[in-house]
Formats: C-alpha cells, structure tokens, sequence
C-alpha cells in the first residue's frame, strides 16, 4: 500500500466514477489497477510532470500513456464531464443541463515538442489557443484547441458543433465578446444550431477625467475564472502536447478534478491561511 498523492482519488470519488472504467470482460484478467491508472493521470496533469518521470509507485508511464490516449478516443472523458457536470449542477438546484454559456479563448506559449502552433498576432503569442465553452457556473462544456493563429469566430464553429453533439437540449444563448461577431458566426450560428449567439460589448461612454473605469460584464466573467481554475493546473502552464486532441484531453481533465472536488471534498484537506498578525511587504 503506498501513501497516497494530493491528486489521488478519494474512495468517495472513486465511486462515482468505476462503472465508466469498467473491467475487462475478454481476454486475459487485467494486470493493472485502474483506479491506479487514473491517479496517474491526475498526478500527469496536476504537476506537470513528463509521463516518463511518473513515480515508481504508480503504474509503468506507457501504460498510463496508453490508457490516457484510448479514454481520449473511445470518448471516455466526455462520458466523465458529463456525468459529473450533472451532478454538480443538480446538487446546485439547477437543471441537469444549461440554457445559457459563454464562449472565449485563451492564447498559450509553445515548447519545442512541436505541435500544431501558430502566433497569436494580437497577443504576439507563438502556440495554441484553448477554446471553451462553459455554463454560468464555470463548468466546462465544450473545448476546442488550435493553433493560436487560428481567429476566435472561425474555431468557435467547431466549438459550437461539439456543444450540440454533447445533448445540451435546454441551450438557448451563448454569450461572447466582439470578436465573435466577425466572419459571419451569428448568421452560422442561426443556421447550423438551435441556439442564438450574444454579442457582449463594453460600454462606449469614455471615463470621467482622472478615474479609471472599469465594469464587469454580465456572465461573461465566469469563461475568464474557468481559465483561472485551469491555471492551477500544472500540465496547462505551456503547451506541452504534439496532438491537439491531447491538449483537449488535459482540459478535461482537469475540469474532472475540479468537479470532484465539488462533489466530493477530501476530509481534512489542509487550506494554507497567512497568520493574521503577518506585517504586509514593505512595512
């Protein structure tokens, strides 16, 4: 019995998750735990760690590679955001699925693994673009990644089509800011899909001399805290992937963590606090 990770699952997790990963029936008796399997993958994304410097106490790296790339193909992950992205909502007292989203991007450095990386003109960024959309709880419903030359309004197209093969019968409106107003997304999106395109737009009137202003837009900060969320993942600090699809896979990923962690809290987990008599920098 090794000591547990941070990132393990919690018997309580587990639990609502086993029956996705379902045992072998054919073949050969499986060999590998995969509650394990997952750990390791959890590990992988939460430190940021190459799979070849996974710890000697959890499975070989390949496997845990190879099972990562098969629940990336066979649309297990997606099996696992939605369940738990229900059961988030539901234990919210809202419904199962959302009526209202929003959609934005986030531009990110690449590395020398190479990959399929652009530069991001506006943000003179060379790497890719994570697209997502989300519900106004900051629950992950759909992602997208390319290279960060591709713009805003030509993925969201791909964003939008992935949200209607995930059965999001009750969606209604998707808010975005200006950028999605370009190319010709919301006549698409009146034409290819069962839900409108809002355009969010910040209030023209220029400042009063001498003050700053700034004003939060409606809901459209909740796509801004998901990434925010998705930070504090380690494995998403740079693009570290060859293959979009893996990108993605990570994104979820993550997401999946952090609903556990709604869900099904840990006992005892420890919350760092600054003492309350700490003098402030400086002072």
């Amino acid at each position: 019995m090794r000591q547990a990770y941070p990132s393990d699952l919690s018997d309580a997790q587990w639990q609502l998750l086993t029956d996705l990963f379902p045992a072998a029936t054919t073949g050969r008796p499986r060999e590998v735990d995969l509650r394990e399997v997952v750990n390791a993958i959890f590990y992988v994304n939460r430190t940021g760690v190459q799979w070849r410097y996974l710890p000697h106490d959890l499975p070989r790296w390949d496997v845990v590679y190879s099972y990562f790339r098969k629940w990336g193909h066979d649309g297990t992950w997606d099996q696992v955001q939605r369940r738990l992205r229900e059961a988030v909502r539901q234990a919210a007292g809202r419904e199962a699925t959302p009526s209202l989203a929003c959609v934005d991007s986030q531009s990110v450095k690449g590395t020398e693994c190479g990959g399929d990386h652009g530069i991001d003109g506006h943000k003179k960024i060379n790497g890719v673009k994570r697209h997502i959309l989300v519900d106004t709880m900051g629950l992950l419903l759909a992602v997208v990644v390319t290279a960060a030359s591709v713009t805003d309004a030509k993925a969201a197209r791909e964003v939008f089509r992935r949200a209607t093969a995930e059965g999001l019968p009750r969606l209604v409106k998707v808010l975005g800011d200006h950028v999605y107003g370009n190319e010709g997304l919301p006549e698409w999106t009146v034409a290819n899909t069962t839900f409108r395109l809002e355009i969010s737009v910040k209030d023209p009137t220029p400042p009063e001399p001498g003050k700053r202003k700034f004003k939060v837009i409606k809901w459209r900060w909740v796509v801004e805290r998901t990434f925010a969320w998705l930070g504090r993942y380690r494995r998403h600090s740079r693009d570290y992937e060859q293959l979009p699809q893996t990108s993605e896979s990570m994104v979820k990923i993550s997401g999946i963590q952090l609903m556990l962690r709604r869900l099904k809290p840990k006992p005892g987990a420890f919350v760092f606090h600054y003492p309350k008599n700490q003098q402030k920098h400086g002072d």
